[in-house]
């Protein structure tokens, strides 16, 4: 997960995630969120991005993430970086 995050905030030094929602669930809990920001990293494409997706965490009996799944449309997020996001409507 933190390699993961790592790239992310290496390609877009700009980035911002917002929490869009939280659900709790029976044995996990979902942390819905946007990630903006503009593929100036290296190598980057220079367009701005916009795609949320969601971590889904299974937690120990003290609160720490002990499992954490995360999922975002991998299509859409490659076609922003080489035509950018839509204009916000």
């Amino acid at each position: 997960m933190t390699k993961a995050a790592r790239s992310f905030m290496d390609a877009f030094p700009d980035i911002q995630v917002f929490m869009d929602d939280v659900i709790v669930k029976a044995e996990t809990v979902e942390f819905h969120w946007t990630l903006t920001g503009t593929n100036t990293g290296p190598g980057g494409t220079g367009k701005f991005v916009r795609i949320s997706g969601f971590e889904e965490w299974t937690l120990a009996d003290d609160g720490r993430v002990i499992e954490a799944t995360g999922s975002y449309d991998a299509n859409e997020y490659d076609r922003q970086l080489k035509q950018g996001a839509a204009a916000a409507s």
